[in-house]
């Protein structure tokens, strides 16, 4: 039997081939051309679909993967929002929000009705396609740079409450095609939605901090955990009478904090989502598309033109009013309008209608959809790229140029063979720490060094360690970070250290805390004090026990005087990193300072990540605070200074070891680098 010999293709492993081959060829073709890659698999599924070539048939097994990709898609907008920026302007992205959705929804709805003659709820749905929005160039704004501008980050918290909305409309619409909207289904539909949210919310991060906590050591059942939450949050959607995909797109949010966005386990569900469900969804849509009405048929190109229309006009009048109200610039509004204006989620719901059998759903809706999302597709990226620009180069008027120092991170160890399952863990929580303190923008590899003692068979003792090392290696690979590995024969583990450091330029030194410990060394060790000594770079000495994603809050310690290093602005740019990372808020314990000090020292940070700040008079109310308020959920994080400069007191190092005593979860001490003052 040859290939073809049977169209429409039946044979599922031929199919599947075929699959893969588009969802490999066709964005390649279209990025080439500076075309959105998923609007290629789209077409390509119009070409050879039953409405066109006839290759293959929308059949069961196109389905079920079309609609585990919708899934997948609405999960994956939840997880990839940043919770703190929703959080922290969260009046401006209800604002935003609310406009985003009442005024498409209000002139859609009507323009529906008045001009293509819509029933009440179809026009709803209507405007319910471009009510909704995605943040498709989102990319861009954080190439660039401008996520933590104020309008961004509205339009990013916003986008969450416009979705939700729109969704909502969908499950009422859908709902009132079945049977009449009594008051026992608005009850039923409150108390459902009500169910969900507080369900999901609560439930599933409390059982992934415990599943997290209880593996020995990242592996692919994280990512299994996280599918069965995902689709059994789906499935509780349902339950309670909503759509799966509102469950999808809770379980994102109510995950993200579990998820780093710069680790292994967000690549796995990522590039599941981005290279197998999310294609099989949009192939789906496009063996919906009926090329033959796009080309000569009236209906579509007009559905196509009002949708397109409908959206420029009214995303960009809800992107104007709210600049209005916060007094945002041209450029800032740009900005807005142009991430707003994107659209994939209207796929799910003209999909959605379409299986639902709702009057005025038919395919000259979707090939107008398809033919919208083309365009706004390529809008977007271009809108946001231009007056982004400009919001980046306002934003930089006025401010100091940073330095023009890379950060280079050196993860240093010292292999002992009888502990070297205990070291490989250890240095995997290294390995997650530094990718959290990673700048976000860098293109630095981690840098990995392993110090072997010179004597009998030195050479078998480096290739152990170069075997040892490429753990690593293998590890960050899962977050796509590279990693250059060293390995150094000295008599002295500090001294290996320092050389490596500035041989390769270092900047930041991480060094685990209980990998020193298995050196029959004091609780701080020797290593870890010549270190201090010998080196000028940013240094931080970490315990973590537990997964930093496990995290519920970070308690940061400020010793008194510290505020006075100009090297400080360092120390308070690296918590923000792994606050933001984490999802963590924090709060700052300032012990004997001023207060206007730290509050200007804060000020400068401009972090979305809330801060709690509190004055503590002296040491003991410090270990009182400590031993009373801190749990294993905690992160506590203690920045002390090196001997002989501004900050130092001979009892911090008692204190470092009494904090340390008192905190069951993860402990890190962080130093501030010598000699690259800021004017920060």
């Amino acid at each position: 039997m040859t290939l073809f010999q049977t169209i429409p293709v039946e044979d599922p492993i031929t199919i599947f081939a075929l699959a893969m081959i588009i969802f490999l060829v066709a964005p390649l073709l279209l990025e080439r051309h500076r075309l959105p890659g998923i609007i290629g698999i789209i077409l390509v599924g119009a070409a050879i679909g039953p409405n066109a070539a006839g290759i293959i048939e929308r059949g069961d097994a196109i389905v079920l993967l079309g609609e585990v990709g919708l899934i997948y898609l609405m999960f994956l907008a939840g997880v990839e929002i940043d919770i703190n920026r929703f959080f922290d302007n969260i009046g401006q992205s209800i604002i935003f929000g609310v406009l985003a959705f009442l005024i498409p929804q209000g002139v859609g709805t009507v323009f529906g009705m008045w001009v293509f003659g819509f029933s009440l709820p179809t026009a709803l749905l209507f405007a319910a396609i471009f009510a909704s929005h995605t943040l498709l160039a989102y990319p861009v704004a954080r190439q660039l740079g401008i996520v933590g501008n104020d309008a961004v980050t509205a339009t990013i918290g916003g986008t969450v409450l416009t979705n939700v909305l729109a969704l909502l409309v969908l499950v009422i619409v859908v709902a009132s095609a079945e049977a009449p909207l009594d008051w026992l289904f608005w009850v039923e539909l409150g108390l459902g939605i009500a169910l969900l949210f507080t369900g999901i919310w609560y439930i599933v991060p409390w059982l992934g901090r415990r599943f997290f906590r209880s593996l020995a050591e990242e592996s692919y059942f994280e990512f299994l955990f996280v599918m069965a939450a995902l689709f059994s949050s789906a499935v509780f959607a349902e339950v309670v009478g909503a759509e799966p995909i509102i469950g999808a797109l809770v379980a994102g949010l109510a995950l993200n904090r579990l998820i780093p966005d710069r680790g292994p386990l967000m690549n796995r569900v990522q590039f599941v989502g981005n290279a197998l469900f999310i294609p099989f969804f949009l192939l789906s849509i496009g063996l919906l598309v009926d090329v033959t009405a796009i080309v000569g048929g009236r209906e579509s190109l007009l559905l196509a033109g009002a949708l397109i229309g409908l959206t420029l006009v009214t995303k960009f009048v809800a992107s104007w009013l709210t600049g209005l109200l916060y007094a945002y610039d041209h450029d800032q509004i740009g900005s807005m309008f142009g991430l707003s204006v994107g659209q994939a989620e209207a796929l799910a719901i003209v999909l959605i209608a379409f299986d639902a059998s709702i009057p005025g759903f038919d395919t000259d809706m979707i090939n107008g959809a398809v033919l919208m999302i083309l365009v706004v597709s390529l809008v977007s990226p271009i809108v946001v790229e231009k007056y982004g620009r400009a919001v980046v180069t306002k934003d930089r008027r006025g401010k100091r140029e940073s330095t023009d120092v890379r950060q280079r991170i050196l993860i240093p160890f010292t292999p002992v063979p009888e502990h070297h399952e205990k070291l490989m863990r250890y240095h995997e929580s290294l390995v997650d720490l530094a990718l959290f303190i990673r700048e976000e923008q860098s293109t630095e590899p981690l840098h990995t060094l392993a110090v072997v003692h010179p004597g009998p068979k030195t050479e078998r003792k480096v290739a152990t360690a170069d075997a040892a090392i490429a753990h690593t290696e293998e590890y960050a690979a899962g977050a796509e970070v590279p990693v250059t590995l060293h390995t150094r024969v000295d008599h002295n583990i500090a001294s290996g250290i320092t050389r490596a450091a500035v041989e390769n330029r270092i900047t930041t030194i991480l060094l685990d805390w209980d990998g020193m410990r298995l050196y029959r060394q004091p609780l701080f060790s020797q290593t870890t004090r010549q270190v201090l000594a010998w080196t000028d770079q940013l240094v931080l000495v970490s315990r973590i026990r537990a997964p930093l994603n496990t995290v519920s809050r970070i308690v940061f310690v400020l010793p008194p005087e510290l505020s006075h290093d100009p090297n400080f602005y360092e120390v308070g740019q690296t918590i923000e990193r792994i606050a933001a990372g984490t999802g963590a808020p924090i709060r700052a314990l300032v012990v004997e300072e001023s207060e206007d000090q730290y509050e200007q020292l804060f000020g400068k940070l401009k972090s979305n990540t809330p801060i709690e700040r509190e004055y503590i008079d002296d040491w003991e109310q410090l270990i009182r605070v400590l031993s009373e308020d801190v749990t294993a959920d905690d992160l506590v994080v203690c920045a002390s200074a090196r001997r002989n400069t501004i900050g130092w007191r001979p009892d911090l190092q008692e204190l470092t070891e009494r904090i340390s005593s008192l905190t069951p979860g993860d402990f890190v001490v962080i130093y501030p680098p010598v000699g690259r003052g800021t004017d920060e």
